[in-house]
């Protein structure tokens, strides 16, 4: 922190300096919490993961200013006896760690299914047990399917917003059927917010559970072959930036015609550290994290992308920018997808004061900036070798 003053919460109370357990503090949403707690607060951060790459800049003793404020400790959490010593180190911990790639919900139901059930009920426990507060990541994938899209096309009620915007006191959580194994990750998640919440409401734990509505930046999922598996398939934002690099079309997933919100990582941290900070506005809440300003269909998202990339790049987009495929030859069988994810905002608005900023256009150019910038040149070398025979 540049200066000595005393940072005071929403209520005006000063805010005592926490030592913070961060699970999946890796990751891209961790990397960027990280930084924001090490260069805005005197918090301390016990870093939890299995990689460190995208944190790496901030634990270098030589040349990290923070490095005495952050320990990285190399943890999987589905077997390590130093969790819970790590859990009571800390005033709060922060579980982030998931496995939350569509491509994957498919392949690997047992694994989705482990990594977010099975593996977050000993954080769950150890937080209860020793009286520590618990901050955790579920997402908005707990709502499933609109109300809305069981009705026909052209029905009236589909333009309502009772029967389209999410609202996390309030909505139903619609899953496909079994056999849709797409929705194993939203399942699991879903029973860890019932675990975590029957846990406040029998044991006292205090706790506030994060729906993150697609929350989009720098460093998000990989660039396949390039700093990630040469056959993964990571989120939407990363797929369509690993095309663009490439010059190849983007693939529209049975026609792109899903409708989704996005917000910038930036804004949604503001919302994460209100939440670490003002203990008493969050303890006990669900809150939406999203922006129902920037709405788009995935088609729109594919041409927004393309003028954007070809804006921060200087080339022109190729002569056939999109391709349609089925969600079949995408993702394999069994996959589904919910219709529309438009946040409501009351409940975080009212408890914590929050309002996300940063409008589609600019957090794409942000981010394909810095995607132009990390793996231009690598996508070039990478693209230009001679395939051997």
């Amino acid at each position: 922190m540049a200066n000595g003053a005393v940072r005071l919460d929403l209520d005006g109370k000063p805010i005592k300096p926490l030592t913070i357990c961060m699970i999946g503090a890796g990751g891209f949403i961790g990397s960027h919490l990280c930084e924001k707690l090490l260069t805005e607060t005197p918090h301390k951060v016990l870093a939890l993961d299995v990689y460190n790459d995208k944190i790496k800049h901030l634990l270098d003793p030589d040349t990290s200013e923070w490095a005495e404020r952050i320990q990285f400790h190399r943890i999987n959490i589905k077997h390590d006896s130093r969790l819970e010593g790590l859990v009571k180190m800390a005033d709060l911990t922060i579980n982030l760690a998931a496995i939350c790639t569509p491509a994957d919900y498919n392949t690997r139901p047992l694994d989705t299914i482990y990594s977010n059930f099975i593996d977050a009920l000993p954080v769950v426990k150890y937080c209860s047990e020793n009286n520590k507060r618990l901050i955790h990541f579920s997402t908005c994938e707990v709502y499933g399917k609109t109300i809305g899209s069981f009705l026909p096309k052209d029905h009236p009620l589909r333009q309502d917003p009772d029967f389209y915007v999410l609202k996390e006191d309030t909505s139903p959580c619609i899953f496909g059927s079994i056999e849709k194994q797409r929705w194993s990750y939203a399942c699991a998640k879903q029973l860890i917010e019932r675990l975590v919440y029957a846990e406040g409401a029998e044991n006292g734990l205090e706790f506030t559970i994060v729906r993150p509505f697609n929350w989009i930046g720098p460093r998000m999922d990989f660039i396949p072959g390039i700093d990630g598996p040469s056959e993964g398939v990571p989120r939407v934002l990363a797929c369509f930036s690993n095309n663009l690099l490439r010059r190849e079309p983007l693939k529209l997933v049975d026609g792109g015609e899903s409708q989704r919100t996005f917000i910038y990582i930036k804004d949604a941290i503001e919302a994460v550290l209100l939440m670490i900070e003002n203990p008493e506005r969050a303890n006990g809440h669900i809150f939406n994290v999203g922006n129902p300003n920037n709405e788009v269909t995935v088609r729109q998202l594919a041409e927004m992308m393309t003028k954007v990339y070809s804006k921060v790049s200087g080339e022109t987009a190729i002569e056939s920018p999109t391709i349609d495929v089925s969600s079949k030859e995408f993702y394999g069988e069994g996959y589904d997808d919910s219709d529309k994810r438009i946040p409501d905002m009351t409940i975080i608005n009212r408890q914590l004061g929050w309002n996300p900023k940063t409008s589609l256009w600019d957090l794409l150019e942000s981010t394909l900036t810095y995607q132009h910038r990390t793996y231009a040149e690598a996508v070039k070398k990478a693209t230009s070798k001679p395939v051997a025979s």
